[in-house]
C-alpha cells in the first residue's frame, strides 16, 4: 500500500523548499572583479608594510610613473601632528618620517626610491639631498596625467619640531623628485624643474628586494 503524506505536511514541505530555493537564488556570488581587487589592495597593503612597517599607509598605486608597471606610494604619517601641520602655505601637505615608492616587475617587489634620513635611488642619494640627518619631512604629491607621480620632500627639522603642534618653516630647500623616462629611476630636478639631476654614489645600493 502507498504511503500517504498529510496534505497539511505536504504543504509545509513545499513552502520550506521553495523558500530555501528563493534564498539561494537571491545569493549574489562575488564576482572575479571584485574578489581581484580584495586580492590586489592586500598584495599593496602587504608590501607596503613589507617597506615601512604595520604603521604604512598607502597614499598612491598603479602606474604611477606612467612607465606601464605597478608602482606603490607608501608613507610613515606623523600621527600626533595636527592635520595641516604641514605648512600653512600648503595644507595638503602631510609630515611623514619615512617613504618608500615600490615598484613590480617582473613578478617581483623592488624600492625603487626611498626616503629616510634622506633621499636616495638605487644609484644612489638624490642631488640636493642635505648633508645633515633628517629625522621628519614635509611632503606633497600629486598625480599627472601626462607625467605621473610628482613629489616635494621638504625637511621638517628634528623630531621634536615634527612631532609638535605645527613646526615653523623649514630652512631648507624643497626637493622635486619625478620619475626620469630616459634614466628609469626617480630623480631630483633642478630649480627650474626642467633638468634631473644625477644623484651622489653610495657605497652600497640602498635597493633592497622585497618579494
Amino acid at each position: 500500500m502507498p504511503i500517504r503524506t498529510p496534505l497539511p505536511a505536504l504543504a509545509l514541505f513545499l513552502c520550506v523548499t521553495a523558500s530555501l530555493s528563493a534564498g539561494c537564488n537571491n545569493a549574489k556570488p562575488v564576482s572575479p572583479a571584485v574578489d581581484r581587487a580584495a586580492k590586489e589592495a592586500a598584495e599593496t597593503q602587504g608590501m607596503a608594510e613589507a617597506a615601512l612597517g604595520k604603521q604604512a599607509e598607502v597614499l598612491a598605486h598603479g602606474d604611477l610613473a606612467r612607465n606601464g608597471l605597478e608602482q606603490i606610494l607608501a608613507v610613515n604619517r606623523i600621527e600626533n601632528a595636527q592635520r595641516g601641520a604641514g605648512s600653512p602655505a600648503n595644507p595638503a601637505a602631510i609630515l611623514i618620517r619615512r617613504a618608500a615608492v615600490l615598484e613590480k616587475s617582473g613578478g617581483k617587489w623592488s624600492e625603487v626610491l626611498r626616503c629616510d634620513e634622506r633621499l636616495k635611488n638605487p644609484n644612489g642619494y638624490l642631488a640636493g639631498t642635505p648633508a645633515a640627518r633628517v629625522s621628519a619631512w614635509r611632503l606633497e604629491y600629486n598625480l599627472d596625467a601626462a607625467q605621473g607621480l610628482g613629489m616635494k620632500f621638504t625637511p621638517a627639522g628634528s623630531d621634536s619640531d615634527a612631532a609638535g603642534s605645527g613646526p615653523g618653516e623649514s630652512q631648507e630647500k624643497t626637493l622635486v623628485v619625478r620619475w626620469n623616462k630616459s634614466a628609469k629611476r626617480y630623480q631630483s630636478l633642478d630649480q627650474s624643474q626642467e633638468r634631473y639631476l644625477n644623484e651622489v654614489p653610495t657605497l652600497e645600493t640602498p635597493m633592497s628586494i622585497l618579494k
